[in-house]
């Protein structure tokens, strides 16, 4: 199984640095996926959700409100502002929700990501 290294970098430091199969971008241009062995390429961020898909299957949401991607063959690094983790081992998942929900909300993006981004908060938060 191909996997390639995926990390999420904030201002205040890493916040996800693991293997995945494949993560889901809001592109600027629209939502993207990446797999091992893409093609290089750099894109902006939007207010939006990733969606990482785990080497173990499990997949993984974080919230972000903008930024950049660099990807690489081997690696995905995203840069963003803002981030807020909305599954995997978070106990307070409601918090979490709520925070990823003022974090979309406050981004300067088109009102319609905002109003898609916050709906998949929503999505996630009735799955669990």
């Amino acid at each position: 199984m191909e996997l390639m290294k995926l990390e999420i970098v904030t201002p205040n430091g890493v916040i996800f640095d693991d293997e995945v199969k494949q993560v889901t971008l809001p592109g600027s241009e629209g939502e993207f996926g990446v797999l091992p062995k893409h093609a290089t390429l750099v894109s902006l961020l939007d207010a939006g959700i990733i969606v990482i898909e785990k080497a173990d299957g499990s997949e993984v949401a974080v919230a972000i409100n903008s930024g950049y991607v660099k990807v690489d063959e081997e690696k995905t690094t995203c840069i963003v502002d803002g981030a807020v983790a909305l599954s995997g081992e978070d106990s307070n998942l409601s918090k979490a929700l709520e925070e990823a929900k003022e974090l979309l909300k406050k981004a300067e993006s088109s009102s319609i990501a905002i109003a898609s981004a916050v709906s998949k908060v929503e999505q996630i938060g009735k799955s669990f």
